[in-house]
């Protein structure tokens, strides 16, 4: 019989979705158990040390997109690692699409206003024309680009070669970010976590952005030097950021976030995982696994996803 291990924060949910679904596997939430089991789902948090203490499954699937704390130097590689896909798109869709029309309303602007008693005219913009970059066109971009494309938004991507995609007007390779952050509205970073990828956005980036510009990270945290992007936000170079995810979390007291200017942090809850959705991703590449086949989101230890 099949043993999977499941280490979630939310297990006794996976447990009966999985229980219902697949009856003849054995589904184990106990982490003693991990040496007697050939998979494991969960985490990457609660995962990886288990693999620091020796052990290691024939296949893990985390239920996280981003699998950083299992690529650690001092881990192994010789086993099926796959990330989340295709669970995150929708939820990641409605964050970026929110700031978009709060950025574009003035929502805090307009709830400053009225603390202080002070009538607001300002005129809003739309979403209709703006320039909105997406750095980071890989399954998560593309899927925001088919969600935000209904509205009206010029779409630009970025990716590791320049290619066409749908609902995206251009997509260009990384040569091309600095001139495509000056030209958009709205940079939005949708980037992984690699070497190649780490303090993308600093002073110089910021400075070719434009002062009336957004900035959203959803991506990772090591992307921006912070200290570039709180000069920036307090220099006037740009209207604003919306920071989900940061170099450390929690964010520690006393960082400069905490106070920076026009700056808002949501503490890394753009697209938690949907059991269900996930179950299904399992479920879909338990199959794969036992046939063989590759896996959905199956992670290339060489490049980091």
């Amino acid at each position: 019989m099949t043993r999977v291990l499941i280490a979630e924060q939310e297990s006794s949910r996976y447990l009966h979705l999985l229980q219902a679904a697949a009856p003849q596997v054995q589904w184990l939430d106990d982490l003693q158990q991990a040496a007697t089991c050939d998979i494991w789902l969960g985490q990457p948090d609660v995962l990886a040390p288990l693999l620091r203490q020796g052990l290691k499954p024939d296949w893990l699937q985390s239920t996280w997109a981003g699998i950083t704390p299992l690529l650690a130097s001092d881990l192994p590689t010789d086993y099926r690692l796959s990330r989340a896909v295709g669970v995150f798109g929708q939820v990641m869709a409605e964050y970026v699409l929110t700031y978009l029309l709060a950025h574009q309303r003035q929502v805090l602007g307009r709830l400053a206003s009225q603390v202080a008693e002070n009538w607001d005219e300002r005129l809003p913009g739309t979403l209709r024309g703006l320039k909105v970059l997406l750095v980071g066109a890989g399954e998560i971009g593309r899927q925001i680009a088919a969600f935000l494309a209904p509205f009206g938004v010029v779409l630009h991507g970025i990716a590791r070669e320049p290619r066409a995609l749908e609902a995206f007007a251009d997509v260009h390779g990384m040569p091309a970010l600095a001139e495509q952050a000056a030209w958009a509205d709205v940079l939005v970073n949708l980037l992984p976590d690699t070497p190649a990828t780490q303090d993308v956005y600093d002073a110089a980036l910021f400075a070719r952005m434009k002062a009336d510009a957004l900035f959203i990270n959803v991506g990772r945290g090591v992307a921006v030097v912070d200290e570039a992007l709180v000069a920036a936000l307090r220099q006037g170079q740009l209207a604003g950021a919306v920071i989900d995810v940061c170099r450390q979390e929690p964010l520690p007291p006393g960082h400069p976030f905490w106070d920076a200017p026009r700056l808002l942090l949501t503490g890394h809850t753009s697209a938690p995982t949907d059991p269900t959705a996930m179950v299904a991703l399992f479920l879909d590449n338990l199959g794969r696994w036992q046939r063989g086949e590759d896996l959905r989101g199956q992670v290339d230890f060489s490049r980091g996803y």
